[in-house]
């Protein structure tokens, strides 16, 4: 199961009682779940995604060996019945995993979807393979790093969070996450033993750069990615890269840039050998008070 989707983390990020969970059930077991996050505003309730959250959706555990067409069927059937038992609500939009990519039966009951990008590298087992496949400019970032600052782990939750504030506030950008809510994180992804901070200094004690890597059984994501402004150019960030994959390559498989649809954040990642990997983005319209205050005002974005 995605990290993204487990209890402990959606009690972190939603709040214990933020959240809750459709669970499909044949012969007494539990084949398939789907966890969602419950937002209230203006008078209106959304079924959204949880904030610093790259995806959830459905999770189906298969049976074994079916067939192409028993799969589909079987995905019809499961779906169908989540969003028979969806709760009430006035608008609905999630990210879906990429490993699904069969959205008909949101489709056939009145849905809506975008595509959206993340960047993968899909096997990371060899890191000096991988190393190779990087971008020549980001290999001479790497070097360059080297020889500036040193990598190191763990850095305070609070070192991170106001380093972060600090560093969106010199480029006139705020921060758009709580220090409450990055701490229920920070603290629940060390606990479980599924993330950490690595970070690049130089001798004089600088930051240059940090990010905060979480992982479950099968991938790494790179989820919250911090450069300091006054030594962009300092190659820290690709070091750090270098370093996360190195760190998590005995542990998982895959490494998840988490993607991005800004042009130049797309561009610096596809130049570490990533594969472009489409998902989807799943979402209706059900409140016709939605539909008109949306047409008057773009409140979307300041809402979620």
């Amino acid at each position: 199961m995605p990290v993204f989707s487990m209890p402990w983390w959606l009690d972190a990020v939603c709040g214990k009682r933020g959240w809750n969970v459709i669970l499909v059930e044949r012969n007494n077991e539990v084949v398939a779940s789907f966890p969602y996050y419950i937002k209230h505003n203006m008078g209106m309730r959304f079924l959204a995604m949880p904030p610093l959250t790259q995806k959830l959706g459905v999770y189906i555990k298969y049976p074994e060996n079916q067939s192409t067409m028993a799969k589909l069927s079987y995905e019809k059937d499961v779906m169908t019945e989540i969003i028979t038992r969806l709760p009430k609500h006035d608008f609905f939009r999630v990210n879906f995993d990429y490993r699904y990519a069969n959205w008909l039966p949101f489709y056939w009951q009145k849905f809506s979807q975008t595509t959206r990008y993340t960047y993968v590298i899909e096997d990371i087992s060899d890191v000096d393979d991988v190393y190779q496949n990087f971008d020549g400019s980001k290999k001479r970032n790497v070097q360059k790093a080297q020889r500036l600052v040193e990598a190191g782990f763990d850095l305070p939750c609070s070192d991170f969070y106001e380093n972060h504030r600090l560093f969106l506030q010199k480029q006139g950008k705020k921060i758009i996450y709580s220090f409450d809510l990055f701490r229920n994180l920070y603290e629940a992804v060390y606990r479980e033993g599924q993330g950490r901070v690595i970070h690049c200094r130089d001798k004089q004690g600088n930051l240059h750069a940090a990010c905060l890597v979480v992982w479950d059984n099968v991938s790494a994501f790179n989820l919250i990615p911090i450069i300091n402004p006054d030594y962009r150019d300092s190659g820290a960030s690709s070091l750090l890269v270098y370093e996360m994959i190195k760190y998590v390559s005995g542990k998982v498989k895959t490494f998840d840039f988490e993607g991005s649809m800004i042009e130049g954040v797309e561009h610096s990642y596809r130049k570490f050998g990533t594969k472009q990997i489409p998902y989807f983005r799943i979402y209706k319209e059900k409140s016709k008070r939605f539909i008109i205050l949306n047409g008057l005002k773009n409140i979307w974005d300041n809402i979620l």
